[in-house]
């Protein structure tokens, strides 16, 4: 009986992990370029996008911005 109260500790453990990491942070304005981390995904609330949905920003590493790559930032409008 211990052994399964542990193993579902655990396990509500790993979920509320899970839960966490896949909320994303909402901004209400869009960093300036370079100051984002390749693949760091933002929610903008700037007003840019139509009703129900709003801004995703994924950060890129292009080179003109002191990256090290040519991956640019991506934006697009997504529900909320």
């Amino acid at each position: 009986m211990l052994k399964n109260m542990g193993f579902i500790a655990g396990l509500l453990v790993v979920i509320s992990a899970s839960q966490s990491a896949r909320a994303q942070m909402v901004v209400k304005e869009e960093p300036p370029m370079g100051k984002m981390q390749e693949g760091e995904v933002l929610l903008v609330d700037d007003g840019s996008c139509p009703a129900g949905q709003i801004k995703r920003v994924v950060g890129g590493n292009h080179v003109l911005v002191g990256g090290t790559k040519h991956i640019v930032r991506t934006r697009s409008c997504v529900r909320r």
